[in-house]
């Protein structure tokens, strides 16, 4: 047989074949390496106004209430997927248009509009509670911002200064102007730190409370401040690094709730009527009342049982003004020696009904203090029967929940000196340590590990936030997070001089709330398919990660929108965080919102099915309208 050689057909061939091959290899190569480089080529310049950064303000703002923009370079990219994914969900019939409401909305309220509160029983304040409107009554246009909006004050110049044309009300400054609780000086407002039981200021009121008990240790971190005013005792406990939830009510005061978050203050609209306060059992470290006037000895000290509730075991209640030193006071006050005397003897009466123990008695200034278990009230119950402890299940269930006229029980303890519930590490330590109610298991499936992995998270999340956002630039003050989960958010910008109202939604599988307190951080439970309790314009971030996929299927999700709208501050951001089709629906709506924003990269990187969306309300204002004809 004849041997093979390099000339025959088929080692031709098997050549020829190798060589078409390689050259299409090749070939296909040359192209793609072609198409990278062209495309490189193509997205080296500047950036335009609609990429990702450009979206987000940056500069930290001025006086002149002038939209501002500016990049910022980072690693993400700006994705766009609206031609490319689409979702149905509910938002009734495509997006509709939101044209401005009229000037008369500018401080709208939805859920305490006194317009629709005076249509309900006053007994007991309930007209003064939460009222919302009804499916059909709900606005479908943009809540307007004053003509000469100017972006407010940073912090801590805030504190002490707002702009008039911001909140133009001057009813406080005349109705207070004794208590000096607001002060006009030109085109702003001056707070000077006053109030009605501390004329010498808050500051000054803070430091003898610090002389009674001690405020400066770590130990107290939560404050309830009832009844707050223009909340200057919550200002001034900031520096001492006590966070107050300051409320009071949308009444004849006119704005003064307004007026404590446009000095960068947290505060809500609240009132103690017929409805449990909004947050859970066993909350706040220390509660106050300066002349607050709610009735505490009335309706069988229910009131002052539902501060029991959400006070923690060996915390402070603080009262001054009628009818702590009456003998001084009671002319001035213009009411009877008698009346006074017995409205404190029925109060001493019910502090110790529930256990509570006087610390002292100063000046203008009361002090109880809460026990640190029930095992000595179950015994004083023996004498004491009225009011009785508790059987309800849930001492955490507060949204729309009737106050009771019981002692809400603590947990058990097996000897004296521990504290119901779990002994607190002190402020700053309090934040990352594990919250005594997760270590102890009583919320379902949230483990010491989740709660670590959550912390570790929350810092990959912040340094991607601080590429994308100004939120270490000094640009933000008072921020909300609609879906808290274990506060991490919160924790994770404790260096910063920011604030966080933490909210858990009613519904939500998990009550992490009190955990939430636990670490030393404040916040409330609400319903996002209703108006949130706060005056427009009073945030200047939210941060909504997976609350559209709650909501969804419970309301319109326009309405939540327009909500974020109302409450955020123009030129404010939003960061949505959900899966990309759901936040490309909920692009095309904020779009036709007057928002500047776009979808960018989740920051374990582009594999991931989750994205975030950047959001900045643009500036724009309301007009007036001309009166003359």
């Amino acid at each position: 047989m004849p041997k093979e050689y390099n000339g025959s057909p088929k080692h031709y061939n098997q050549l020829e074949s190798k060589r078409n091959r390689l050259t299409w290899i090749l070939g296909v190569s040359g192209l793609c390496i072609l198409s990278y480089v062209m495309g490189a080529w193509k997205n080296t310049g500047t950036p335009n106004q609609s990429d990702t950064y450009s979206k987000v303000d940056c500069n930290v703002g001025t006086n002149t209430g002038s939209s501002s923009s500016s990049s910022s370079s980072s690693s993400s990219s700006t994705l766009d997927f609206s031609s490319h994914h689409s979702i149905e969900i509910n938002t009734n019939s495509g997006v509709p248009e939101f044209p401005s409401c009229d000037m008369v909305y500018s401080e709208y309220t939805p859920c305490q509009d006194p317009a629709r509160g005076r249509k309900f029983d006053r007994n007991m304040m309930k007209y003064r509670e939460r009222h919302c409107p009804s499916k059909e009554e709900l606005l479908s246009c943009l809540i307007p911002a004053p003509p000469k909006y100017k972006t407010p004050f940073k912090w801590p110049q805030s504190r002490d200064y707002a702009w008039y044309d911001n909140i133009p009300h001057k009813e406080l400054s005349i109705e207070k102007a004794i208590q000096n609780w607001i002060q006009v000086e030109g085109d702003r407002f001056r707070f000077p730190g006053g109030g009605t039981m501390f004329p010498r200021g808050a500051d000054a009121y803070i430091d003898d409370i610090n002389e009674l008990i001690p405020l400066t240790t770590g130990n107290i971190r939560t404050a309830i401040d009832t009844g707050c005013g223009v909340a200057s005792w919550g200002a001034y406990l900031l520096k001492r690094d006590i966070v107050a939830m300051s409320f009071a009510p949308r009444d004849t005061h006119e704005a003064q709730v307004q007026f404590a978050l446009e000095r960068g203050v947290p505060a809500m609209i609240g009132i103690m009527a017929s409805q449990r306060l909004p947050y859970p059992a066993r909350a706040f470290d220390m509660a106050h009342c300066s002349r607050c006037l709610i009735p505490w000895n009335q309706y069988d000290g229910m009131y002052l049982i539902e501060v029991d509730r959400v006070l923690r075991p060996g915390g402070y209640w603080i009262l001054s003004g009628p009818p702590i030193r009456w003998k001084k006071y009671w002319t001035g006050w213009d009411r009877t020696q008698e009346d006074l005397k017995q409205e404190q003897d029925s109060i001493e009466e019910v502090a110790k009904r529930i256990c509570w123990k006087k610390v002292i008695e100063k000046d203008d200034l009361s002090i109880w203090q809460k026990p640190k278990n029930h095992l000595e009230c179950a015994q004083l119950k023996q004498t004491y029967k009225t009011p009785h402890i508790c059987q309800s299940d849930n001492p955490d269930m507060a949204w729309y929940q009737n106050m009771e006229k019981c002692i809400t029980p603590l947990p058990e303890v097996t000897s004296s000196s521990k504290v119901a519930g779990g002994e607190l590490e002190k402020w700053p330590k309090r934040a990352f340590t594990v919250p005594p109610r997760i270590a102890s298991g009583s919320i379902p499936s949230i483990t010491a590990e989740k709660f670590q992995k959550d912390n570790d998270l929350w810092k990959d999340r912040m340094a991607h936030y601080k590429r994308i956002t100004p939120i270490a630039q000094g640009r933000y003050r008072n921020m909300i997070d609609m879906n808290a989960y274990l506060g991490g958010f919160a924790a994770s910008l404790i260096k910063f001089p920011v604030w966080v109202m933490n909210v858990v939604p009613s519904n939500s599988a998990h009550d992490t709330l009190g955990a939430i307190y636990e670490r030393g951080f404040i916040g409330t439970y609400h319903d996002w398919c209703e108006a949130f309790s706060t005056y427009p314009r009073t945030y200047d971030l939210i941060h909504a990660a997976g609350v559209f996929g709650i909501y969804q299927d419970r309301c319109n999700i326009n309405v939540i929108l327009l909500e974020m709208d109302r409450i955020l501050r123009p030129e404010g951001t939003v960061i949505f965080r959900e899966g990309v089709e759901l936040l490309t629906k909920i692009k095309s709506v904020t779009d036709a919102m007057k928002w500047k924003s776009n979808i960018i990269d989740h920051e374990s990187g582009p594999f991931n099915p989750e994205k975030i969306l950047i959001a900045t309300k643009t500036y724009w204002t309301g007009e007036v309208k001309d009166n003359s004809n």
